[in-house]
């Protein structure tokens, strides 16, 4: 209840102060859940993904140290986010996605990369894509990167790929796994370069007190 209610506020606000999104490919998105995967370059990335899905909800990770505080616990699981050691994931990283995607009716957002602060692609999201039997669809978002680029007024503009399929049968090592890393950095690519063909970005410094 609490997700459906802050779509319905956050989405015309942030339509008041930048204008409506250019989304493309809505019709490549599957009828039963997916894995969302997309380059993670804002904090507003899962929000801004979640809001161009909508009426679809997702459940996303979060790295643990957001859910600390008993406020941010309590608001975070409300959103279907739920905690992920990044330094060190263990069987819940794959277990929990899997149980969301295989016993309810929500998809999940994964950014392959882990970070803002990294361009290599992990196979987490393969893994997990294979165990639940669920496709991957690729995204891309390019626009503002901070909510003072917002009001700015450049575009919020995702585009959304064919779904990719995983065969359960499908053996994941080492090989496997850099095949399909770059068929979906070859989808990243493409829908980047269909959104706008001069577009390049530009990864930012990691600060010392990332919080996101």
């Amino acid at each position: 209840m609490l997700y459906s209610f802050l779509v319905h506020l956050v989405q015309p606000f942030l339509n008041l102060i930048n204008g409506r999104p250019i989304i493309t490919g809505k019709e490549h998105l599957p009828a039963g859940n997916y894995i969302l995967i997309a380059p993670h370059r804002s904090w507003m990335d899962p929000v801004l993904l979640a809001l161009a899905i909508f009426p679809k909800k997702f459940a996303f990770m979060a790295k643990e140290e957001l859910f600390q505080k008993p406020l941010a616990n309590w608001f975070l699981r409300k959103l279907n986010a739920f905690p992920v050691n990044r330094a060190n994931p263990g069987p819940s990283a794959v277990k929990t996605p899997v149980r969301i995607l295989k016993q309810t009716d929500l998809a999940t957002i994964i950014f392959p990369t882990g970070s803002r602060y990294s361009a290599k692609l992990k196979g987490g999201a393969l893994v997990i894509a294979k165990l639940a039997g669920v496709p991957l669809v690729p995204a891309v978002y390019q626009g503002p990167l901070s909510f003072k680029q917002l009001f700015a007024r450049h575009p919020r503009k995702i585009a959304i790929g064919e779904p990719i399929t995983i065969d359960r049968k499908m053996k994941l090592n080492d090989e496997k796994l850099a095949e399909m890393e770059q068929t979906i950095q070859a989808a990243f690519d493409q829908l980047d370069q269909q959104l706008d063909p001069t577009f390049k970005y530009q990864m930012p410094p990691k600060p010392s007190d990332d919080q996101f």
